[in-house]
């Protein structure tokens, strides 16, 4: 059998311009040491794509090859037809100027605006990429255990742990490829992006196959810590409400007791502020739901004091979801909510792939956009019917259900948050303004840098604990007033909690499910 050339659909070039790489001296000695190791992917210089400024771990600009094979309806329409009228993310203009300067291809040869598409053809984009900053602090490896397989670090806040979205050098996996000369690995415990701590990561298959076996068994512990809004209840607090997801794109979930999977968490109060504003509260996860401890602490009427997603005013209301209630949608959402429509057979109305395709768009973890910008509350509606002003129950319908009302109000009012949040980003000064700083390379509107802020929420992945092994990350600062009693708070295996884990054991544990928080 003859096997043929694959070609490389994703691929980067360092160093902030293109100078047609693939033909280049330096290229040419890369790929001549590749085939003369047998390493298809050498060891990347961290030098030549990380520098560090005003606080902040940046990534010099760079070309990214985007490659994928002619699609049937792009058959037969011109290049510069399927890149404008498909691709609408940038401008007309920038693609006829992108196909003028070889920045788009077909089968690796320059093309014209008018060159028709074939079928088979492998067309090819090279994208000036802009990765945000992150923090400089360090990942820190807490232990290395290469005979069994296992990795563990203490994750910074702000960085991602997979490339995704507009991450790629900064993100987990590849910092400690480049920086650590770490490869191969298997994250076993995801973070959300704004999240720190403790993450256990295989260096192998088979261990992370058998670390799958250990959480499906619930034979590993998860001990977090956190900091909440409000003077948080003393004594051992249990929440076992169920969890569902209510809007893919957006990394939304709820409290949803007729369709949720079953959840549980325990919290124990460490410290109450001396203004009783915030709490340090120590959380034990018993199942590895998506946001599940944020969850069930708005449930409980304590969000995390600076969480963007679930302590966010302008989106809850000011009751902020306590109790697994909905705000009145304002009078606008009244005359904005569609008509029931009759019910749809299997097949129509939803994308089948609409999940899949919701997840890939999503960048996070979570979240890309999650930041804590302030934002007025929205303002009480004229009308004053008690069946308006009463907040509604959390329903239990399919986030996919065109006839699911009482939610559509919170994900449009997430929705505009989260544009008004890329509109000040792109722009850099404020929404009202119309001259937003663009690359000179590629018309990219720029964003300014984060703030501290905008890099965490005060969640920790604290403590890991398996069949003969513990693993245990630093307290961050803003959890300082609890580093002398959080080492007296023992981890209890409690049966109120033991219910809700059975009953769906089967899919609350896989590797890539244990994002509790």
């Amino acid at each position: 059998m003859v096997w043929k050339k694959k070609h490389k659909l994703s691929e980067s070039y360092v160093g902030g311009a293109l100078v047609d790489s693939r033909n280049s001296k330096r290229r040419k000695e890369q790929d001549e040491r590749k085939e003369s190791t047998g390493n298809s992917s050498p060891q990347l210089d961290a030098a030549d794509i990380y520098y560090e400024e005003d606080g902040l771990q940046r990534i010099h600009p760079y070309y990214h090859k985007y490659a994928t094979h002619a699609k049937g309806r792009w058959v037969g329409r011109s290049i510069f037809a399927v890149f404008s009228q498909e691709f609408r993310d940038r401008s007309a203009d920038y693609y006829e100027a992108a196909i003028q300067q070889g920045l788009i291809e077909l089968n690796g040869a320059k093309v014209e605006p008018t060159t028709i598409v074939r079928n088979g053809d492998l067309v090819t984009h090279y994208i000036h990429r802009h990765e945000p900053p992150v923090g400089t602090a360090p990942i820190r490896v807490v232990a290395d255990n290469g005979a069994a397989g296992l990795l563990a670090i203490d994750k910074p806040p702000g960085v991602p742990v997979h490339p995704s979205g507009r991450y790629n050098y900064n993100s987990v996996i590849r910092i400690l490829e480049i920086k650590h000369g770490l490869r191969d690995l298997f994250p076993i415990n995801r973070l959300d992006r704004l999240t720190s701590g403790l993450m256990l990561i295989a260096r192998n298959a088979q261990t992370a196959r058998a670390m799958e076996t250990d959480f499906r068994a619930h034979r590993i512990q998860k001990e977090y810590v956190c900091r909440v809004r409000g003077r948080f209840p003393a004594g051992l607090v249990v929440c076992d409400q169920p969890i569902r997801v209510v809007a893919h794109k957006l990394s939304l979930n709820c409290i949803d007791p007729a369709m949720g999977k079953p959840s549980a968490t325990e919290f124990q109060c460490l410290a109450v502020s001396p203004d009783e504003a915030t709490s340090i509260v120590y959380c034990r996860p018993k199942t590895g739901r998506t946001h599940q401890i944020r969850v069930h602490l708005q449930f409980l009427g304590h969000p995390i004091a600076n969480d963007p997603l679930y302590c966010n005013e302008h989106v809850w209301g000011r009751e902020m979801g306590k109790g697994g209630c909905l705000p009145p949608p304002s009078a606008q959402q009244q005359q904005q909510l569609p008509v029931e429509e009759e019910e749809k057979g299997e097949g129509e109305g939803e994308d089948a792939q609409a999940p899949a395709v919701a997840a890939a768009l999503e960048e996070n973890d979570d979240d890309d956009d999650e930041e804590e910008k302030p934002s007025p509350a929205a303002p009480d509606g004229a009308a004053s019917s008690s069946a308006q002003s009463k907040p509604k129950k959390m329903v239990g319908k399919r986030d996919t259900d065109p006839a699911n009302q009482p939610w559509l109000p919170l994900v449009q009012r997430m929705e505009e948050w989260k544009t008004r949040q890329e509109l000040v980003d792109h722009v850099g000064q404020s929404v009202d303004t119309d001259t937003p700083r663009l690359c000179t390379k590629c018309a990219t509107p720029m964003y300014p840098d984060p703030t501290p802020d905008e890099l965490s929420i005060w969640l920790h992945a604290w403590r890991y604990s398996g069949p003969g092994w513990t693993f245990q990350s630093s307290l961050p600062d803003w959890a300082s007033e609890a580093s002398g009693l959080i080492d007296s708070v023992k981890y209890v295996n409690n049966n109120t909690t033991a219910a809700a884990i059975k009953k769906d054991d089967a899919c609350s544990s896989s590797p890539h499910s244990q994002n509790a928080e």
